[in-house]
């Protein structure tokens, strides 16, 4: 499969992570059946999943989000320097990542 087709928000998602969604799916979505699982509290699932709401919500975000367009746009006319707008880009995303509550 290639990484091409593969949602970025998905691949941003680390070993744990998507060892929990693949769990939580194979659990039909029961937060309960989860809980059993991992052995611990039905309010323990539910916070770890709304934190993957999050993230994949800000990912999102970020492949939509009009300055990150805005400087990749630059970018390819040539009117900034590819590094600076990987630089700018990166600062900018990290600063989007402090949306996650924990």
């Amino acid at each position: 499969m290639e990484n091409e087709n593969i949602p970025r928000w998905f691949l941003e998602l680390n070993d744990e992570e998507i060892k929990f969604v693949k769990n939580f799916l194979l659990a039909s979505g029961s937060i309960k059946e989860l809980a059993g699982k991992y052995s611990t509290s039905y309010p323990t699932i539910r916070k770890k999943l709304d934190k993957l709401i999050q993230k994949i919500q800000v990912n999102e975000r970020k492949d939509n989000d009009t300055v990150v367009k805005l400087i990749n746009q630059l970018e390819e006319e040539g009117k900034i320097d590819q590094e600076i707008a990987k630089t700018v880009v990166l600062e900018y995303s990290k600063s989007l990542n402090c949306l996650i509550i924990d």
